[in-house]
């Protein structure tokens, strides 16, 4: 690590602890103002961030980056309304500081009340998607904390125009100078550096890649939240209508590649493939989607006149367990809902898992109610996409990203779970004997 580096992030988190002390203090008006503020910046700023992205995506493409990490790189007036609308969701959403979670006599007569209350300072590590920046930066203010960004490589110069915007906005609102501010170094000992910063950083979100993740999990001494990567399994049970489970199957895998709520794989009971099946490899197949599949499926494609070798290959043991984040899908034939259930525990994140199955009827209803009670993810849908699986889907707002983790947060992490709570204890001249 250069000391260049390490003068970086110690100052960034520096100016983010004396912020977030001031934040403590200010009330949920004056930091929903700041909220609009940012959103109306990312609006007037825009040329300028567009034009940052695309030296950005420029550079990627010219490193032959995939397609579908350039989608997540890639800005455009429409994303950057949608980041704006988000802000402005988040307005609207109710304070999650000073919240009233208990309140009792004790029987010396102390009053005790316990709140919830801001973390203090958030720093998050993130990749390829400068929408993060955004997200984040938006959740730590609306919850009272102070956030550190420390952006991947690929989105440097978006993140910088888009924490440029925003600190500037928060400043003309009134908020404290520090309570945004982002790691502009590439160098990956950047993100080392803040891991050693226990006690100016309270948590460490990492958003991205599993080996980032692990690395953060394995070698920081900041509490660490996980969010996870998403292999996400959806499981056609042999009572599922053949239409719904293949608008299910083409939503969770097609509807956007790089996303972690993606579908990476397809499970289907062996009694229903040759009825189910077909279809649906045929409508991946003509999406472009390369499909991995064990050998059951392998034959069934190829009376079916799919080309095998090309747009079915056989499947290894690595693909049960592999998040593609691009047009390639793994397709597993099981015996049932107990084999469906126990092959997505065994190769899942946690993230989240589909069944399709018909709900009025006793078996159909058996299955599913088996599969919600024994699968474990944070979000277990019963005949729905795994696409829903994000924080303004589920009324949250904003998020930093899905928790897989079972400890504090779980599921989309928004607002709620960038708070801690702390007791208000009131008395008359008690003291202990």
């Amino acid at each position: 690590m250069t000391a260049e580096v390490e003068f970086e992030v110690v100052n960034a988190a520096h100016a983010a602890h004396e912020a977030s002390q001031k934040l403590a203090g200010m009330s949920s008006e004056q930091r929903n103002a700041a909220l609009d503020a940012m959103a109306c910046a990312l609006r007037q700023d825009q040329e300028q961030i567009l034009a940052a992205n695309k030296l950005d995506t420029q550079a990627a493409q010219d490193k032959g980056i995939s397609e579908s990490l350039i989608d997540r790189l890639k800005l455009t007036p429409e994303r950057i309304e949608d980041m704006a609308y988000a802000l402005q969701d988040l307005v609207r959403l109710p304070d999650p500081v000073g919240i009233v979670q208990e309140e009792r006599t004790l029987y010396n007569d102390l009053e005790l009340t316990r709140i919830s209350a801001p973390l203090g300072v958030v720093a998050v590590v993130y990749e390829a998607r400068p929408n993060v920046t955004a997200d984040a930066a938006g959740i730590c203010l609306k919850s009272g904390n102070a956030c550190v960004l420390r952006g991947g490589s690929l989105a440097v110069h978006s993140n910088a125009a888009i924490v440029e915007s925003f600190s500037r906005a928060a400043r003309e609102a009134g908020m404290p100078e520090g309570c945004i501010v982002g790691i502009t170094s590439t160098e990956r000992s950047a993100t080392d550096a803040l891991m050693k910063l226990r006690g100016l950083i309270d948590v460490l979100i990492p958003r991205g890649g599993a080996g980032l993740i692990q690395h953060c999990v394995e070698h920081s001494l900041v509490p660490v939240i996980e969010t996870g990567t998403g292999n996400c399994h959806v499981y056609l049970h042999k009572t599922a209508e053949l239409a719904r489970a293949k608008e299910i199957v083409i939503n969770a895998k097609c509807r956007r590649y790089g996303v972690c709520n993606a579908c990476e794989s397809l499970l289907v009971d062996e009694e229903a493939a040759a009825t189910l099946l077909p279809e649906i490899m045929r409508s991946l197949v003509s999406q472009g989607v390369l499909i991995h599949a064990d050998s059951l499926v392998c034959e069934l494609a190829g009376e079916v006149g799919l080309d095998v070798g090309v747009e079915v290959v056989l499947a290894t043991d690595e693909d049960w367990g592999r998040e593609y984040l691009a047009p390639e899908i793994s397709i597993k034939c099981v015996c049932d809902v107990e084999e469906a259930i126990a092959h997505i525990n065994r190769f899942g994140t946690h993230h989240s898992e589909a069944i399709v199955a018909d709900e009025h009827t006793d078996e159909g209803c058996q299955a599913i109610d088996a599969f919600l009670r024994g699968v474990d993810a944070a979000a277990v849908y019963a005949n729905a996409s795994t696409a829903f699986t994000d924080g303004a889907q589920f009324g949250l707002g904003a998020e930093i990203g899905i928790s897989t983790q079972k400890l504090h947060a779980r599921g989309p992490f928004a607002l709620e779970a960038l708070t801690t709570y702390k007791y208000l204890v009131r008395g008359t001249g008690q003291v202990r004997d």
